[in-house]
Formats: C-alpha cells, structure tokens, sequence
C-alpha cells in the first residue's frame, strides 16, 4: 500500500514538475529573444539559446535611462498608493456588507454586483474624470479611475469574511467591549491575511501594468508610467524604421533593433513583478496560518 502511495506521489511530483518547466519556458524564450542581435531573428527566428548575442535593444531602451528612471519611480508610487487605497476601500466596503445586521445589506450587495455587468462606456468616464473631477495630467488619473475599486474583489472579499470569520469571534469581542472598528482592525483584518494577500497582488500587477489610463488621461511625459513610456519607445521605434530618409539617416533607422527591442520592453516591464512574487507567497503561508480557527 506504501510503495503504491508513493509511485503516486512520485507521479503527481513529476507532473508538477513539468507544468512547472512548461510555464518557465516562454519567459527563457523572452529573455533568450531579447539578448538576440536583429539579424539572427530575422534569419533563424525564436531560439531558447540566443544564436548571436546582442544588447542592443537594451542600449536603445537607456539612451534616455533619466526618462526611464523617472517612469520607473511613478510606477512604483502608482503601485503603492493605488494597492494600500484599494485594499483600504475593498474591505472597508466589503465587512458591513459581509455583516448580516446591516440595514439594506441586499440592496447594497446588488448595487455593487450591477457595477460588474454595466458601465457608462468610455466618454462618461473621460468626461467626468476630466472635466468634473480635473484629473487630467495629474498622477491621480493612474490611480482613481479603473482599478481603485473592483467589485468583483469587493464580493469574494465579504464572502471571505461570511464563510471564515466566525461570528462567535465577532461576539466574543463585542462581549469584551470593543467597537465595530476595533473589531474590524484587531480580529478581522488579522484572521483575512490570505484574502488581503491575494487581492493586493492583483491590485499590484493591475496598477503595474496598468497603461490605459496614461493613454487617455496623460499628455504630459513626465508622468507617464513604465509602460506608456515603454508603449511610446515602440512606437516610435517602429515609426522611425518605417521612414524613408536619405542614405546616412537610413542607414541609422534601419539599424533599430525593432523585433528584440519588443522583448527587452517586455523583460524591462516584467522583473520587478517577477521579483514580488516569492514575497507575496510568504504572506500566502503565513495568512493560512494565522486565520486558521483552533480549538
């Protein structure tokens, strides 16, 4: 029965093996296609060992690392606030909903749930950002519309509360005296560290690649996150290699690295998230641990 129990275990362990290798392999191909000269696409294709390495795609990307520098910097600003304000809203807009005694609980439910299936479409949205809010070409137009509240998060985050937080714990506190804000800060936010967990890494990977509100809210560079800076570096890299100019000016378009210029974009866009994954695991563990109910 043992050896039976762990020709299983050895088959499952394998499987998960090689969905793992299956998963890390489009990434080798990207880092692979990055370090790849023009040519040696052009003439071989995609390879998973670059056949002619090249860095000239990542010396095209930092001929202006002042302007990459400063994208970089209001991503990261961007991610914060916009994470730490979405969890903030989320749970506080989802604990009363998850708490039955609230008045008009369903309506409220309802309400937020409607958000999912329509909106007021684009025009609305640039319109009352722009002009009733005057959010255009401030930093605030990459955090507050599109992403500073989700609903869906909102409803998987009370049915979280309703289906792990005990009411027992939830009255054992009001026995002892603590307010509804004490209850929610000291009992109930730290028993939801999974929940937590899981819809600031979303929020995290939103907000980072995130690069539709710099398009319609942003004219200014200077505020232009890492990926509307990036989308503009292509642009205009497939532009200029697109351009008829004289012999000496053709000669220097023509030498844009225009096919593994995309990948390095991609590789430069993508580490830093790559880098807070194993983080975000922690709290995953850790969250489990905590919110189980012992006893």
């Amino acid at each position: 029965m043992k050896t039976k129990e762990n020709v299983y275990q050895w088959l499952i362990n394998l499987f998960m093996i090689v969905l793992a290798c299956l998963c890390i392999l489009p990434f080798i191909l990207l880092f692979s296609a990055s370090f790849t000269s023009q040519d040696a696409i052009i003439r071989n294709g995609y390879t998973f060992i670059p056949s002619e390495f090249s860095t000239e795609a990542y010396h095209y990307l930092w001929n202006d690392a002042a302007k990459l520098a400063r994208a970089y910097g209001v991503t990261i600003i961007v991610t914060i606030i916009g994470t730490a304000a979405s969890l903030a809203i989320t749970t506080l807009l989802a604990y009363p909903l998850s708490r039955k005694e609230l008045p008009l609980r369903q309506f409220f439910a309802f309400f937020i749930f409607f958000t999912m299936l329509f909106n007021g479409g684009l025009v609305p949205l640039y319109l009352v950002y722009t002009k009733l809010f005057e959010l255009k070409n401030t930093i605030w137009s990459l955090i507050i519309p599109i992403g500073l509240t989700n609903a869906f998060f909102v409803m998987i985050t009370r049915t979280f509360f309703q289906t792990t937080i005990p009411n027992e714990v939830i009255e054992s506190g009001k026995i002892d005296g603590a307010g509804e804000l004490r209850i929610f800060g000291q009992i109930v936010l730290p028993l939801s560290l999974p929940i937590l967990a899981t819809v600031g890494l979303f929020q995290t990977i939103h907000y980072w690649n995130d690069w539709f509100n710099g398009l319609i809210f942003l004219t200014d560079s200077r505020l232009f996150s890492i990926q509307n800076l990036l989308n503009r570096i292509l642009l205009d890299a497939q532009y200029l290699s697109q351009m008829d100019l004289g012999s000496a000016q053709g000669e220097m378009t023509a030498a844009i690295p225009t096919q593994s210029i995309r990948f390095a974009i991609a590789v430069v866009g993508i580490v830093p998230i790559l880098l807070i994954y194993p983080f975000f695991q922690g709290f995953f563990v850790k969250g489990l641990t905590v919110g189980a109910v012992k006893g």
